[in-house]
């Protein structure tokens, strides 16, 4: 599995900024797939997951209600819509993929949960 992700920059407090995530190598019909974040001098956290088949989505409190998660399974490729953002949100983020796993209430969260990596993209939040 590789992965791809896009779509970084520099936003005003306040603004919108949607990344994208492109995989490629394998299917993903039982996978999770998700966002993670690691800002200057912090551990990576989780911010946002989403189940492949069922596009359940879950969440980080800190980005519930801010930032939605999608995928189009025709491009094989996920998204992460993120408004009303804030400097804290400041951060490489990084997109990620489980191996398969079919149980639809498996919701991880936790990096090493997380098998395939792809390279981070910079948001820069101005205050």
């Amino acid at each position: 599995v590789q992965l791809q992700a896009s779509g970084g920059g520099l936003v005003q407090a306040g603004g919108s900024l949607r990344l994208s995530c492109a995989a490629s190598g394998s299917t993903f019909s039982t996978n999770v797939m998700g966002w993670f974040r690691q800002a200057p001098g912090k551990e990576r956290e989780f911010v946002a997951g989403i189940r492949w088949n069922s596009e359940y989505q879950y969440y980080a409190d800190s980005v519930k209600g801010r930032f939605t998660i999608s995928r189009d399974n025709a491009k094989n490729t996920m998204y992460l819509q993120m408004s009303t953002l804030k400097p804290e949100d400041t951060a490489v983020y990084y997109c990620a993929a489980t191996a398969p796993r079919p149980a639809e209430l498996d919701l991880p969260r936790w990096k090493n949960e997380f098998a395939y990596w792809g390279q981070g993209t910079l948001v820069t939040v101005s205050s």
